[in-house]
Parts: C-alpha cells; structure tokens; sequence
C-alpha cells in the first residue's frame, strides 16, 4: 500500500473523534515539563492546548530524574491543563547516544538483528542495559543499508517510564528530543542539512540533522541562565529583572552599551566556542559518505530569542543563522492564529515535534 493511499484510507474511514487519543507530546527538561497537543482541522493541524509547569534546579539535571516526586506533580498537573491522558515522551539528549553503520537485509528487523551482533562497537554501554532504535539513511558502495541509530540506556528508559506510570498517564512512544526537534522546525520532505541549536536554561543542545534525521548531536553545559546571571552581576538587580533586560538588550550594540555587552559576550563567546568547535569537526568530516556540509542553522529553545544572538552567531559561524518556526509543519497561519506567543513557542521545538510523530509517522 502506498504512503499517500494510506493517508487517504486513514481519513475516509476515521474512527470517530472521541475514539482517537489527541496527538500530543511531553518534554521533560532542566527548565519543566512542557505538553503539547495537536488538533486536526479543516485547513490542516493546529496547536490546540499546550501547558507548562516549571521545575526547581535539581529535580531534572543532566538528563536524570532527581526528585521523582516532584517530576511526578508536574506531569500530572501539565496533562490535566492539556486535557491528554497519553503522550510521544522525550528521551533526553544528553543521555543518548548517535550511532552510523551498515547492515544486509530489507527489512528493519534483520537490520536490527545485524546491529545487535556488534552494540558493543556502537555504543559504550553493556547490550544487555541498551535500549536503542534505527533508520535508514542510504545505501553504502557494496549495496548494503546505512543506518542510523540512537540508543538509551535501559535504566533511563525504565525511569522514564516508571514515573509517567504513577502521574497516570500513557507513553504511546518514547523518542530522542533531537528526532523530534527536527521534526518540529523542518518541514516535510527537507534534504538540507541543518544544524539545530536549542537554547536552554542551563543547558544548549546541537544536533545536526541531514533529511531531518539526526546524524550528530551534543550537549553543552552552559545555557540562558547563564546570561540572566551575568545581567544579574553587571547591574545588582534581581533574577526577574535581569530576566527582562536580557530581553531588552540582547546582545546588540548600541552607544553606552559597551560593559553590559562585555558582560554578556564573556558568556555567549562561550557558547559560541563550542558550537563553533563542534560545527568545525561536522565540517572536515563532509566527503566521508553521507556527511553532507551544513547548510544553515537554527535556533530554538527558550533563549533562542536573545536580541542580536542570530547575527553574531552567524558572523562566529559564516553559516545562514535564523530563529526557527515551530509551527512549520502546522496549518498556515493565514488559516489560524497561535495562543502561544512566538518567543514563547521556541522552547515548545520539542514537544510540538514529538506531537507531529503520530501524525507524520516520519521515521518508519
């Protein structure tokens, strides 16, 4: 059965709507669990709820669920103002692990069957603890499939689960926030390759995707909250104000501006020099098969909108620098008008992604 007949069976003979579970989507992260969940109308998809409840510092660090009982309240308190009783649910970045080989075969399972010989090669954890999944990104010299793969370790899977089980609400799918990531900010069918900066808390995730596909991805351990504290020590105003004059200013010059952007810059260089180191290793790799250059980057998260941050990357870069759209792959806008504000929306990449993925059903 073709893809584009079964679009047209699934929609002709459509349970009702009070059968079908609401496509949605559940990020955990430093910052709090954000919900997004997808409605399909006559013009196409539409963000119809989202919610958002924010997490101390410490009770999600490093991709590990710390205070469970906290995670516990949020989630449960999220999905109640979302309205949803399942979810796709991410799996943190920087607990996974990226891999590429080849395998024979036609089909998924002998290509899993093939990887499963050799995990230990790919991935530095012991088989029997690995979760992990694969998808085909091309074919190599000899006829043989290129895979792609992501793997977990089993304990961070089972927690994952374990505390969505007791906030009562079902996990339909778990999924790598870098896949869904891509999925949320570039649009169907996009060859490009793309690097995709999400601008945390305290916290910045890369990942370079090719046909949407994740092919590399890092965490750095520096993020937003690092500019609001260096606002913070520059002028000895509160958390909340520094807040808004990061908001304000951003990192555009202008006259008398010169030791608040000094301030700032110590910290975005910062950031910048990883990126940029990390870009620098995609970039000599591109005439190995399958590692394309990158072609522009975007940017996402909840300080993605930082004044004058596209420009300056893009000058650090020499690469196209843009703030994303997470709504590409919703209805036009000239069908709807979002609830969620765009500075807002950034940090929604994830969860609105991970809501697309029963709907687009991308990587098979």
């Amino acid at each position: 059965m073709s893809s584009v007949f079964g679009e047209r069976t699934r929609a002709i003979f459509a349970p009702p709507r009070y059968l079908v579970p609401p496509l949605s989507g559940i990020d955990i992260s430093t910052s709090g669990v954000k919900i997004a969940r997808l409605a399909e109308g006559a013009h196409g998809l539409t963000l119809e709820r989202y919610s958002q409840v924010r997490l101390p510092l410490g009770v999600f660090t490093d991709g590990e669920i710390v205070n469970r009982t906290a995670i516990i309240e949020a989630l449960t308190t999220a999905a109640r103002t979302a309205g949803i009783s399942t979810a796709v649910v991410s799996l943190p970045e920087s607990k996974s692990y990226l891999f590429e080989t080849t395998a024979t075969g036609t089909k998924k399972e002998e290509w899993r069957v093939a990887v499963e010989q050799h995990l230990d090669e790919l991935i530095p954890l012991p088989p029997p603890e690995t979760s992990f999944d694969l998808v085909e990104v091309g074919q190599g010299a000899q006829g043989e499939v290129r895979i792609a793969g992501i793997g977990f370790a089993r304990r961070i899977v089972d927690d994952t689960l374990s505390v969505f089980d007791e906030a009562g609400i079902g996990v339909r799918v778990l999924e790598g926030e870098t896949f869904a990531m891509a999925r949320a900010l570039l649009p169907r069918g996009d060859t490009s390759t793309a690097l995709l900066i999400d601008v945390g808390k305290t916290t910045t995730k890369l990942a370079i995707v090719t046909e949407r596909i994740p092919r590399f991805a890092a965490t750095i351990g520096i993020g937003g909250h690092a500019l609001t504290l260096a606002v913070q020590k520059h002028f000895g105003v509160t958390e909340a104000e520094a807040r808004t004059v990061k908001a304000e200013r951003g990192i555009v010059p202008t006259p008398g501006n010169e030791d608040y952007l000094a301030a700032m810059l110590s910290t975005v260089s910062a950031i910048r020099d990883e990126i940029a180191r990390r870009l620098e290793y995609w970039q000599s790799k591109a005439t190995l098969p399958g590692h394309v250059p990158v072609e522009r980057v975007i940017l996402a998260g909840g300080n993605a909108s930082v004044r004058g941050l596209p420009e300056y990357l893009e000058g650090a870069l020499q690469v196209p620098v843009s703030a994303g759209d997470v709504f590409t792959n919703l209805a036009s806008r000239d069908t709807w008008i979002p609830t969620l504000d765009y500075t807002e929306s950034l940090s929604y990449a994830t969860a609105i992604g991970l809501a697309l993925r029963d709907h687009v059903h991308s990587y098979a």
